[in-house]
């Protein structure tokens, strides 16, 4: 029978996988019987963006196909070091919305906290890959500085905890965060952006759900998922247990070249999302970020992809395509071309 493991193994665990991680391209090609000369790699990009990927995560990857489309999004490549011309190092504004330390504030019911810096994977293709996390670290002490912040906007009513990787911290750091948050009358909702349950499943702990349980907001994970063998059994139980403990599970992904723009693959997403009770929620276009230009697909061409989507799916499957574009008050969503 499946089981979450005791308290002890479950945190050791996750944190162990994540202290485990690979770093180095030697290591990564040989862990996955890669040649170690491919001209595609390149140790200056991970030099400017380092190289992070779990075991966990590499271990559904093919071994000995430089073109696996998980690969694809962790391998630091010589296209990185391109230049091009649209591709900023904050494509979404962020800094004009930073109205003080880790805090971004863009929708006027809805607070993004920045929680940490750190992530428990480095997707080449972040539109944060340059964002200045040591400027905008919050120590302990400091989250009364959030907490009187929303108190002074009664609009917000939602708070989102993105980074780096939220649940990066530890489960006695959020639960003390989370139940600040129940004491303030105006929050209703906490919404949660991570990829550790999709890159390290081992860290929806017992404790975890615990915190979820208890609160009286709506919980909502949105997991980044960008194809369907990021999902393992592994991660299926992981979501189950969130669920079963009363959070929503939504999946957010991005659109990238040579990874999931093709109808197969965006099928297979939907289906695969929906089959372990995650229900697909946006696919969003590219950010242009400096660095990840190779990754970029038109705007034309994936309004026909999710046409030939939404020809394949029934509308709850197809996610909505959309794009964050600063200065607007809410997402820009693009229909279909049927």
């Amino acid at each position: 029978m499946n089981r979450i493991k005791s308290q002890t193994e479950s945190t050791f665990s996750w944190q162990q996988e994540l202290s485990n991680a690979i770093t180095s391209i030697p290591e990564l090609l040989d862990y996955l019987h890669l040649p170690q000369d491919s001209s595609v790699i390149s140790e200056e990009a991970a030099r400017s963006f380092k190289l992070l990927a779990p075991r966990p995560y590499l271990d559904r990857i093919e071994k000995n196909n430089l073109n696996d489309p998980l690969l694809l999004q962790i391998l630091p490549a010589h296209d990185e070091n391109i230049k091009v011309a649209g591709y900023d190092k904050d494509p979404l504004s962020e800094a004009d919305h930073t109205p003080q330390k880790a805090l971004i504030h863009k929708y006027k019911n809805r607070l993004l906290v920045i929680s940490t810096g750190t992530c428990a994977v480095n997707c080449r293709y972040c539109f944060r890959r340059h964002f200045p996390y040591g400027e905008n670290q919050l120590a302990q002490e400091e989250w009364q500085s959030v907490l009187d912040y929303i108190k002074q906007h009664p609009n917000i009513n939602e708070v989102i905890l993105s980074g780096g990787d939220p649940l990066i911290m530890k489960d006695s750091q959020l639960s003390k965060r989370v139940l600040s948050l129940n004491e303030l009358p105006q929050i209703k909702r906490l919404r949660i952006h991570s990829r550790l349950p999709v890159v390290i499943p081992q860290r929806v702990t017992p404790e975890m759900t615990q915190w979820i349980k208890q609160t009286p907001l709506d919980v909502i994970i949105v997991l980044h998922i960008n194809h369907a063998n990021e999902i393992a059994e592994d991660v299926a139980l992981a979501v189950k247990h969130l669920k079963n403990a009363g959070a929503l599970v939504l999946n957010q992904g991005v659109l990238l070249k040579d990874i999931n723009d093709s109808v197969k693959s965006q099928v297979n997403l939907s289906e695969t999302l929906f089959k372990h009770g995650i229900l697909p929620y946006y696919m969003f276009l590219f950010d242009p970020v400096e660095g990840a230009a190779h990754f970029d697909f038109p705007l034309e061409k994936a309004q026909k992809l999710m046409g030939d989507v939404a020809a394949e799916l029934p509308g709850y499957l197809v996610p909505r395509l959309a794009k964050e574009v600063p200065g607007r008050t809410a997402k820009t969503l693009f229909a279909p071309t049927l």
